[in-house]
């Protein structure tokens, strides 16, 4: 397998994994209307002998989609480190320093890393 081959099986792998993604936040988005449609029905302001419980219930579930959400977006800036460093235009390939794929993944705009 020459380099070019790798690189679009790397290529192949990353849109996979990108699908892969897209299908985890798709249930996670269902997930989370269920979750609201339960909450907005059951965390009535009666159910609370006090608001600070309330308040307290309410920012632990906000805390959960926001590690959900931090954890996604991690996970897609590593994914898009590993594809910069794939398309890497200055890197040498004996093309005279561009990519195996000419300029059709400019990802920098034009300007050197």
């Amino acid at each position: 397998m020459n380099r070019e081959e790798a690189l679009l099986q790397m290529l192949e792998s990353t849109a996979k994994i990108q699908q892969h993604i897209s299908e985890i936040l798709d249930a996670k988005a269902v997930e989370a209307e269920k979750s609201r449609n339960w909450i907005c029905s059951h965390a009535k302001e009666s159910c609370f002998a006090e608001y600070a419980h309330q308040l307290k219930h309410s920012m632990d579930i906000h805390e959960q989609m926001i590690e959900v959400i931090d954890a996604m977006t991690k996970m897609e800036n590593s994914l898009a480190r590993n594809l910069k460093t794939i398309l890497n235009r200055n890197e040498g390939s004996g093309s005279g320093g561009m990519s195996p794929f000419g300029s059709m993944f400019d990802l920098d705009g034009g300007s050197s890393s």
